[in-house]
């Protein structure tokens, strides 16, 4: 694998000393590592072992800068073939996150810290995985971001063993012992404490010195002063030495006899916990965040209380005064670093989340509406499943068309979808559900405008679809267009071949369940007045929207009883709406029909199509389901094109008039000629071909 690595600077630090380790180990298993920053002076030790360093000003928060930065890492994405982005630091993330989008590109996050609750803080939450340092920070992830449980991966920091050699604990000797703190110079460090927890062990315990370690973070630089100016008030001058920025960590923690961690915040981890551990050190530290993953308290290390003086030098005293103590949490620390704590570990488990998200599979499908649609979407779907065997499918519908796919063998789930929210904020807020559920591939066999922004918010850094102009810059694989008049199966299709499926059947598949067919049973059985008669379905309406395709009253009037005098039964079908030609059409008919009218669920509608010994319907969501349940049909077309909107198959009769104005995809008509030019005859002389 290649795996991109990105965050602001390669400088001295706790994530950048980790990001370097986990390059050389990357490295060393047979991986590329590339690393993306603003530059530093670990980039000759990264480059050092093999690795590579791609200089980007990620490190600025200037709205241009990161800008014109996703363009440039997209290419390097692009042009250096990489399988993972691994974000460790906000912007970094955002530049990153969107970069992905462009170039399908499988991104993850690592969460070093606690983060404010804003836009910059949320792209931390978004990948693909979402690794957590300690059991603190996977909390902060899940309830102040809603990041999904299922995404996080718990891996602790590791220390390279070959470092950070083990030192056997001294004796009470006659000698200073020295006691340190290292990390950045600002107030969360709890420098403070410990300078006031020294100023009252030395009243009782005057044989120690005690070491600062670190820089004044940026923006901090006057409080290294005010810690000295402290240290003067506390008469600590002889005690406290104050030796700044530190490159060799080993070194110096060879000179302590005790590590103190005095944080007053919660801490993410505690990389330096782990450090001294490894190298023998006893380490006392504050009950915060990440630092109770590292110490159990008498064990391997001691805990005090934030902000409390009195039982921090208490416990200094206590670790100086009791070497056996010392020696036996010592030990016990080396042993807990060795077995969770190692380099080698955090590089393998790493990996194995690297591994993770390029193998487990999950595939989203969009097709929202309507109903006819969620239909022909079938073969679309048994493709899928065929090319993908193993691979998590979800379909994305309305719930209205849910029960036509609950039962289909080819998908794991059906995701509901309410699409009541009004405007951007509504999309985002609804698109959550599909950021969640971290799919790897969006199939968009919807393609308009909304498909495509939902296809872009769900996170996904593979979205497939059409290039129609529909907003479709938000897809990153795309097929153009065609003029040639495919059927909806074939049109699918087209998408499908930039996934390497090479052909789609035509065939159309439903499961209605006993019930549904009991029920179908039922109803015919009681209503059909000769079993041995053949029974006609019609369809009398149409979608709402389109009332050009609707074929006149007066024609199925006639029809109705041609077929009535031949011997056969009708059946008249449609939604609430058709009830009210239901009254008419009884005064201007002369026989007697079976009226179905919005008396049947989607599945029982279908369980009566199969009944039907031949069904006729305009261009509606009805014609499909005759297709899938294998009923001959007579499909009426007039303002739509019938080679885009019919299936090919022996069992069907088109009837269309061909005017010079059709198709015209008109959903009113004041002339109506298309429908009106269909008579009752042919449509007759149809179902006599059929039967």
């Amino acid at each position: 694998m290649t795996i991109l690595q990105i965050l602001p600077e390669l400088k001295i630090g706790g994530v950048e000393r980790g990001t370097v380790d986990l390059a050389r180990e990357l490295t060393l298993r047979g991986h590329q590592a590339l690393i993306v920053s603003g530059g530093g002076n670990l980039v000759k030790e990264l480059e050092s072992f093999g690795a590579r360093h791609i200089q980007l000003p990620v490190h600025r928060k200037n709205l241009f800068t990161i800008l014109t930065s996703i363009p440039k890492l997209a290419k390097i994405l692009e042009e250096e073939k990489v399988d993972i982005v691994h974000a460790r630091s906000r912007i970094p993330a955002l530049i990153a996150f969107f970069a992905c989008r462009r170039r399908p590109t499988n991104f993850l996050t690592t969460c070093h810290g606690y983060y404010s609750q804003n836009t910059f803080s949320r792209v931390m939450g978004w990948g693909r995985r979402v690794i957590v340092a300690s059991s603190a920070i996977a909390r902060h992830m899940i309830e102040d971001f809603g990041v999904p449980r299922e995404r996080i991966r718990f891996i602790p920091r590791g220390v390279d063993l070959r470092e950070f050699k083990y030192r056997k604990f001294p004796e009470k000797r006659e000698d200073v012992f020295t006691i340190g703190v290292i990390g950045r110079l600002t107030p969360i460090k709890g420098h403070k404490y410990f300078l006031e927890a020294l100023a009252r062990m030395i009243r009782t315990f005057p044989k120690v010195r005690a070491l600062i370690v670190g820089e004044a973070s940026p923006g901090k630089e006057k409080y290294e002063e005010e810690l000295k100016v402290l240290t003067r008030r506390l008469s600590l001058d002889r005690y406290v030495e104050f030796i700044g920025r530190q490159d060799d960590v080993p070194k110096v923690l060879s000179r302590l006899d005790v590590l103190v961690m005095p944080s007053v915040t919660q801490e993410a981890f505690g990389r330096v916990l782990i450090e001294a551990q490894a190298s023998g050190v006893p380490t006392i530290a504050t009950r915060v965040g990440g630092v109770i993953d590292i110490i159990k308290d008498g064990v391997n290390g001691i805990l005090v209380e934030p902000k409390d003086s009195s039982s921090l030098a208490s416990a200094i005293i206590r670790l100086l005064e009791e070497p056996a103590l010392a020696e036996r949490l010592a030990l016990a620390a080396r042993k807990n670093v060795e077995e969770d704590f190692s380099l080698e570990h955090m590089a393998e488990e790493t990996i194995k989340v690297y591994k993770e998200v390029q193998k487990g599979l999950k595939i989203l499908v969009i097709k929202i509406s309507a109903l006819g649609d969620a239909i022909l979407v079938i073969p679309s779907l048994r493709a899928l499943r065929k090319k993908f065997p193993q691979a998590y499918i979800a379909v994305l519908t309305a719930q209205a068309y849910q029960p036509i796919l609950q039962k289909c063998p080819y998908i794991d789930e059906v995701l509901k979808f309410p699409f009541k929210s009004k405007g951007p904020q509504g999309l985002w807020r609804e698109s959550s559900l599909l950021r969640e559920a971290d799919f790897d591939i969006v199939v968009d066999l919807q393609n308009n405008r909304k498909s495509h922004i939902l296809a872009y918010l769900s996170g996904c850094n593979k979205r497939y679809g059409y290039d129609n102009g529909k907003f479709s810059f938000l897809l990153n694989k795309k097929i153009k267009e065609t003029t040639s008049a495919l059927s909806p199966v074939k049109h699918q299709a087209r998408t499908l071949g930039l996934l390497g499926i090479d052909s789609v059947r035509e065939d159309l598949e439903l499961w209605p369940s006993d019930d549904d067919e009991i029920w179908a049973r039922d109803f015919i059985s009681r209503h059909k007045k000769n079993e041995s008669s053949a029974l006609i379905g019609i369809n009398l309406g149409s979608s709402a929207a389109w009332p050009s395709k609707r074929w006149p009253l007066e024609r199925i009037a006639v029809l109705l009883d041609k077929l009535y005098d031949a011997g056969m039964e009708v059946m008249l079908t449609g939604k609430g709406k058709d009830r009210r030609l239901i009254k008419r059409l009884s005064q201007i008919c002369k026989n007697p029909f079976i009226d179905a009218v919005d008396k049947t669920k989607i599945m029982q509608l279908a369980c009566l199509i199969k009944r039907c010994s031949v069904y006729i319907t305009s261009d509606s969501a009805p014609l499909h389901l005759a297709y899938a349940m294998n009923t001959p049909v007579v499909a009426l077309f007039g303002p739509t094109d019938s080679r885009r909107h019919t299936l090919s198959g022996p069992e069907q009769v088109v009837i269309k008039k061909g005017l010079a104005c059709s198709p015209c995809y008109k959903r009113r008509c004041r002339e109506h000629s298309c429908m009106n030019d269909i008579t009752p005859e042919e449509v007759f002389k149809a179902v006599k071909r059929l039967l």
